[in-house]
């Protein structure tokens, strides 16, 4: 039974990532077909729609909405248009942390600061891998804006969370690894492995702020 036992799970940890892959992009072309290609069946005579137009007309508006989003005009409207959404009860509280999630790896995003580093957990030889946020400390709340400290994002393994910290720049160690590298080890507890990752020379955690 051990050994039964020991290859269902081994076979269950191979093909769970690429099912769990497949069902995202499954679900995400089955909505987009769902919502707009019932919408070009309606504009669209009979006979030249086809399935799956759905799917490319969803392509098409990303791709459209991406680049109104380099207008600035486009981006204050929907700055004022978020700002009305906002002041909807419970999705304040949901919204702001998702947005500023997913804008963190956004190319569109231009950070001020952006490092995965080892973190010494209490020089007792313990580190952990986390990833700058904040580096300067002007944004930061009163009482938590230590000119020699910045904010450290830990994420947990095998879930959704993990803690921002404020952390002294003397116990962080710039690592040579992308956001997604890092990520990926983190989430999976290392057992995806990292490659050679080293230590980086090049790149110094700035002494102080960055002017404004």
């Amino acid at each position: 039974m051990g050994v039964i036992t020991k290859n269902i799970l081994t076979g269950l940890i191979a093909i769970l990532p690429i099912t769990l892959t497949i069902y995202l992009l499954y679900w995400l072309a089955v909505s987009s077909e769902a919502l707009l290609g019932g919408l070009l069946q309606q504009l669209l005579p009979p006979d030249l729609y086809r399935p799956g137009l759905g799917v490319a007309a969803g392509f098409v508006v990303l791709f459209f909405v991406g680049m109104l989003m380099h207008s600035y005009i486009v981006q204050g409207l929907f700055v004022r248009l978020e700002q009305l959404f906002l002041r909807l009860p419970l999705v304040r509280l949901i919204y702001p942390a998702i947005r500023d999630f997913i804008e963190y790896f956004s190319p569109m995003k231009k950070k001020e600061f952006e490092q995965v580093v080892s973190v010494d957990l209490g020089g007792k030889g313990m580190r952990a891998i986390g990833l700058v946020t904040l580096a300067d400390n002007t944004r930061m709340p009163k009482g938590f804006d230590d000119e020699g400290s910045v904010l450290v994002y830990l994420p947990m393994s095998y879930m959704i969370g993990g803690y921002t910290v404020l952390v002294p720049r003397s116990a962080l160690t710039p690592l040579d690894m992308s956001m997604d590298e890092a990520m990926r080890f983190i989430l999976t507890a290392g057992v995806t492995g990292a490659g050679p990752t080293a230590v980086r020379s090049d790149i110094d955690i700035p002494s102080r702020p960055p002017a404004a």
